[in-house]
């Protein structure tokens, strides 16, 4: 370990190499409870992609692993170190290069917050749809490993929708470019595609050409409350059927508007089994078009819809489904006042005709296993997010949450659903991917990895 850290110490600039076992330690694991990880050598925070080849290039000689890590707000265990490894954070690279307002394009550096991102393509009249419940801290080379989604999926997609060239640097420390800046291009193998949400497992991004949109027009917003989660289930089948296209169509359970209510009071109905919450943002056929989504609903069974009466009554509402993790986090701690309160959360996608199945099937799971689930998710999707509440003190109370975790996973499966929707498979969903897949898929996807990384170095035991 002293001759790797004296090497990585050569090629880095001062600073870049941090040794502290408190700042290593701190660099252990992303957001996922319950997710094994290791104590890596050394952490690296390298700052141009020349820094990252020679990271990769000692790795590759010495054959120690590599785990690339962004901000660390993954929710699969997919940036959790293992023993020995040396943990390449990309949070120092932060430049964005360019915003183009006449190709419509953005050209960064993989630390650029989410966020950050957006506020800048706002300046030059632009936008960057892909917004993850994470936006504020994520970065884009994290969103890009993990293809990550968001509220505006709905309408607007995801990361890979959006991306339109890499700069990759692969485990024997070689530079890869791939893509294009044009609108057009079908140039060989689509590369890009390959490593949008490869988890750092076939090279490490340092740089990203991003597509970018006009703004959207004036938005519009409205709640539908309904008695059970199955017939707000079947109220995004019926908003699909008639053709249209919110850009947000959300769901919350009763357990967590009663977990953000708590967290923040901001009147939201409690009482309620669960609630659709939907944008128009069509700007002057936005009225006409919430209209339709209100009638949708009200035929699925809704007992109240209500419309955002203001842009500052809209952004509440929103702001209170970015609230949901943090809600839901105290109200494990709250659950479990004599142990220690943790979220095993679920990111299964289903068709959206079977919504009201899954939905209903989690409820049923919960009840049987005696264990807390709040679900709340992307409802224009079938993406949803079943947050499975366990005491990380009791061994039984963790083993009945994983079970609970196991039977979603087959119904969402069995409902000819996706084991994940934008989360990612990292440590947490390995088996559920090789069932998803299955051998011949597996072969395939092995056979890449073993191609662009023959030493196995890059982000070992995550995805396959």
């Amino acid at each position: 370990m002293a001759d790797l850290i004296a090497r990585l110490a050569e090629v880095l600039p001062a600073g870049a190499v941090l040794t502290d076992p408190d700042l290593i330690d701190g660099h252990r694991h992303d957001e996922a409870d319950l997710c094994d990880s290791g104590v890596p050598a050394v952490v690296v925070r390298p700052r141009t992609t020349a820094q990252v080849s020679d990271v990769l290039r000692i790795a590759s000689e010495l054959r120690v692993p590599v785990v690339p890590q962004g901000a660390r707000t993954g929710l699969a265990g997919a940036a959790n170190a293992v023993d020995g490894a040396i943990v390449l954070s990309t949070t120092a690279m932060t430049e964005i290069r360019t915003i183009d307002p006449v190709d419509r394009i953005a050209v960064v550096q993989p630390g650029v917050v989410n966020a950050v991102l957006a506020t800048e393509v706002a300046k030059a009249g632009l936008r960057y749809p892909p917004d993850p419940g994470s936006w504020l801290t994520s970065t884009i080379g994290g969103n890009v490993a993990t293809n990550a989604g968001g509220m505006c999926c709905v309408k607007y997609g995801v990361t890979t929708e959006y991306v339109l060239g890499l700069e990759v640097v692969l485990a024997s420390g070689e530079v890869l470019r791939t893509g294009r800046r044009t609108a057009k291009g079908v140039a060989g193998y689509d590369l890009t595609s390959l490593f949008v949400g490869s988890e750092g497992t076939l090279g490490v991004i340092t740089e990203v050409t991003l597509g970018l949109r006009p703004p959207a027009e004036q938005a519009l917003t409205l709640v539908a409350v309904f008695g059970s989660v199955a017939a707000a289930g079947r109220a995004v089948a019926a908003i699909a059927r008639r053709g249209l296209s919110p850009s947000l169509l959300e769901l919350l359970d009763r357990t967590h508007l009663r977990a953000i209510e708590a967290y923040r009071p901001m009147g939201l109905r409690t009482d309620a089994r669960a609630l659709l919450l939907a944008a128009a943002d069509t700007g002057s056929r936005a009225a006409a078009d919430l209209a339709m989504i209100e009638e949708a609903c009200r035929s699925a069974g809704a007992e109240e819809v209500f419309a955002a009466t203001d842009a500052a009554e809209a952004a509440a509402l929103l702001e209170a489904r970015r609230l949901a993790h943090a809600a839901m986090e105290r109200l494990a701690a709250e659950t479990y006042p004599e142990g220690i309160g943790a979220l095993i959360i679920d990111d299964v996608a289903v068709p959206r005709a079977r919504l009201a199945e899954l939905l209903e099937g989690v409820e049923r799971i919960a009840e049987r296993h005696g264990i807390p689930v709040g679900t709340i998710g992307h409802a224009g999707d079938g993406n949803m997010h079943p947050n499975i509440v366990v005491d990380r003190t009791d061994p039984a109370c963790v083993d009945r949450g994983r079970v609970v975790f196991n039977e979603i996973m087959e119904l969402g499966l069995s409902l000819g659903g996706t084991c994940t929707g934008e989360h990612g498979v990292g440590l947490l969903k390995r088996e559920w991917l090789a069932r998803e897949a299955g051998p011949v898929g597996m072969r395939v996807q092995r056979s890449i990895r073993d191609a662009l990384d023959p030493l196995g170095i890059l982000n070992p035991g995550k995805v396959l």
